[in-house]
C-alpha cells in the first residue's frame, strides 16, 4: 500500500521532530495526524479537568481539531484561552450568558478563539487575498445558518490547486477543499515558540 504524501511528512516530523521547518509545518502535521483518528462529533458541554482538559479522543467538533493539533505541540489553548479571559473577559463575546470564564468550554468555542488570537496579534488581514495563506495557519468561517466553523491549512492554494484544510464539519477530522459559498470570518497565524513566548 503506497503512503500518501500526508502520512510520510507526519511520520517523518514525528521521529525526526528537530528537523521540522517552523511552527506553522509542524502544525499542519500535527492537524494531519488527526485525521487518522475516528471522532464523533459531539460539541455538549462536559466537564474538563484543567490544565490539559479534553473531551474523550473520539468525540469532538471543529474547535477540537485546532486545540488538539496545538496541545500536539505543547500548546494548551485552554489555560491560554482561560487566563486571558479572566484578565480581558469584556472582550470576549457575550454570546452565551456566562458571567465569567469557564475553562470546560470557553476555549472551544470559535468566536473566543477568534477574539483570543487576535489578541494576540495573530490576525492576517483579510486584504491580501488567498495568496498570503501559509502551512498552519487558523481560519474561522461562518457556515450558512450563521454556524462558526474552524480548521486548519495543510496546503495553501496554488495555480494548479486549490487550498486544502483540516477540519471536523461533522464526520471527524477531515483533509479537504471548503466549499465557496463559507464566508470567511478570520485569518491567524499564531505561533509559540520552544520557550513558550
Amino acid at each position: 500500500m503506497r503512503l500518501t504524501f500526508s502520512i510520510i511528512l507526519w511520520f517523518f516530523a514525528l521521529t525526526f521532530p528537530s528537523l521540522a521547518a517552523d511552527f506553522g509545518d509542524r502544525l499542519a502535521v500535527a492537524a494531519l495526524e488527526r485525521t487518522q483518528h475516528t471522532v464523533r462529533y459531539d460539541g455538549r458541554y462536559q466537564r474538563l479537568s484543567y490544565p490539559g482538559g479534553d473531551v474523550p479522543d473520539d468525540q469532538g467538533v471543529c474547535t477540537d481539531v485546532v486545540i488538539r493539533a496545538y496541545r500536539a505541540l505543547g500548546v494548551d489553548l485552554q489555560v491560554l484561552v482561560h487566563e486571558d479571559m479572566a484578565a480581558n473577559f469584556a472582550d470576549y463575546p457575550m454570546l452565551w450568558g456566562l458571567k465569567r470564564p469557564d475553562p470546560n468550554i470557553d476555549h472551544r468555542r470559535v468566536p473566543n478563539l477568534q477574539v483570543f488570537f487576535g489578541r494576540q496579534g495573530a490576525s492576517v488581514s483579510k486584504t491580501s487575498g488567498p495568496a498570503i495563506m501559509a502551512v498552519g495557519d487558523v481560519l474561522t468561517w461562518m457556515l450558512p445558518g450563521n454556524l462558526p466553523h474552524t480548521g486548519i491549512v495543510v496546503t495553501p492554494a496554488s495555480a494548479s490547486r486549490p487550498m486544502q484544510v483540516v477540519h471536523n464539519y461533522g464526520a471527524g477530522p477531515q483533509k479537504t477543499t471548503i466549499p465557496d459559498d463559507w464566508v470567511q470570518t478570520g485569518h491567524y497565524r499564531f505561533s509559540v515558540d520552544q520557550d513558550g513566548s
